[in-house]
Order: structure tokens, then sequence, then C-alpha cells
């Protein structure tokens, strides 16, 4: 099953300072050893120990939802984020919409208590909980320190009209996250997930793009994310604030239990 993906990853083709060229390119290394070389300059570019060692972080902004590339919803939110697991996403100027991630569970908070939202019953929950187990941070901090984590560089190419070096990631799950990553800045531009539905079999793609880098605390940070899936927007975020290691207090990830019925 790995030797199958690996095939079918490398027949699949997929921001700014000058630097060195990458040591993916030196002679003598294996491709895992040219992947993880390519890997190891981004996680350099996005701060090195101080992006690795960031603990929680609280971002302002404003963004828009899409559904067949027209816009149906934009707002402002207001994030907190702590690592691994937990994220509070709240929306409007008065903050009284709150979504509420823990783990493998999500919660809708409003004025009158909260209640658990149901995956199997909404594909938006479904994808988004999804979402959580593929981001970067997971991908960087934690598929790379799991014994049977396989690297595949398959080369360069071209990624929101820059040159890129494509990165594969697959986990001991067969669960794979490619990353087309800035040959100049070594930031990364898209991350791509790929998955298949268990019972429909189709295969969505999820693209994710990074660009408006800002350093922050010394973490390099991107002010705009675009998500599409299957190649129709879904979400943009615009980022105003963003700061680090803020040490929110533990209340603000717990959900009410008062449950109401949801339409």
């Amino acid at each position: 099953m790995r030797l199958f993906l690996l095939v079918c990853l490398l027949l699949t083709g997929a921001s700014g300072q000058q630097t060195s060229p990458t040591p993916a390119a030196s002679p003598g290394m294996s491709n895992q050893q040219k992947a993880r070389a390519v890997l190891d300059q981004m996680i350099a570019a996005l701060g090195g120990q101080a992006y690795l060692n960031v603990q929680d972080s609280y971002s302002e902004g404003r963004y828009g939802r899409f559904h067949n590339e027209a816009m149906v919803a934009t707002n402002v939110f207001f994030r907190f984020w702590q690592w691994p697991d937990k994220e509070r996403f709240e929306i409007t100027p008065q903050r009284d919409i709150v979504y509420l991630y823990l783990g493998d569970k999500e919660y809708e908070i409003i004025y009158r208590g909260s209640t658990e939202l149901n995956p199997e019953k909404d594909e938006n929950v479904k994808q988004g909980l999804q979402r959580r187990r593929y981001s970067l941070e997971i991908v960087l901090r934690t598929w790379l320190n799991q014994p049977g984590t396989l690297l595949l560089d398959e080369g360069a190419g071209l990624a929101e009209n820059r040159m890129a070096e494509k990165i594969t990631i697959i986990n001991s799950k067969n669960e794979a996250v490619t990353l087309l990553i800035n040959t100049d800045t070594h930031l990364p531009v898209q991350k791509i997930v790929t998955t298949r539905d268990p019972q429909t079999r189709e295969q969505d793609v999820e693209t994710e793009t990074f660009d408006s880098w800002r350093m922050v605390q010394g973490v390099n940070t991107p002010f705009n994310i675009l998500l599409t899936r299957n190649g129709q927007i879904v979400r943009q975020l615009f980022f105003s604030t963003v700061t680090y290691n803020n040490h929110p207090d533990p209340s603000i990830f717990t959900p009410k239990l008062m449950k109401y019925p949801r339409k």
C-alpha cells in the first residue's frame, strides 16, 4: 500500500529574499535526505526553534466564506489557538458566535448555550475537523518526529507563479500532505491534502495557500490564507493582528454544557 501511494504521488503533478541554493541539490544524498534538507530549511525560515516552540497564538482579522465561487458570508474574527488541539474562533464584532475545537470535537456556542456538532450530519463540520488533522503545525511538529514517516522530494515546479520545491510527507497511517516550498524564501507557498471518501470513494483535494508573510516575535507568519477544495474557493482569511505565547485563561476552551436546538 505504501509503495502504491508513493508511485501515485510520483505520477501526480502538483514567498522573498535570495538565499543560497537548497541543499537538496547536493550530490550523494538520498531522496529522503534531500526532502528532509528542504523541510529543515523551511522550518528555519519559519523561525526555527521559535516556530517549533510556539505554545499558543491570538489573531484578529476578517474572513470570507464561499460557495460555488461566490462569497456567502464575511465577518470579523478573533481566534485563540493552543498547541496541540485547542482552538476558539469567535465571529461578529460582538464576538457572540463561537466555534470551539477540542481534539476531534467541535462545539457551537451562542447566547443560549453550547452544543456539540455532529460531523456525520454536517459535511462542513466533518471537513473542518479533518482539516485540523492535516494542519501545518501537526505535520511539522508531530508527523516529522514519528517513526515510519516517509519523505519524498518530487522536484521543482511552479506554485502561484513562483519556483517551488515539491515535498510529500507520508505518516505511518498512509496519510499524506504535499508542501510546495518557495525556492528563494524557503517558506511554504501551498499545502495540498488529498483524501478519499470512505463511502463514495471519490477523491477530494484541499489546497491551502499562504501569502503576505511577516515576522512576528521571531516567527514568520502568513497574514493571508486561501483555502480551496476541488478547485473552488472555500474560505479566505486576512489577518490584521497576530501574537504568540500569550498563555490564555484555560476557561476559554471550556464549552458550556447547556444544549439548545440547532437549526
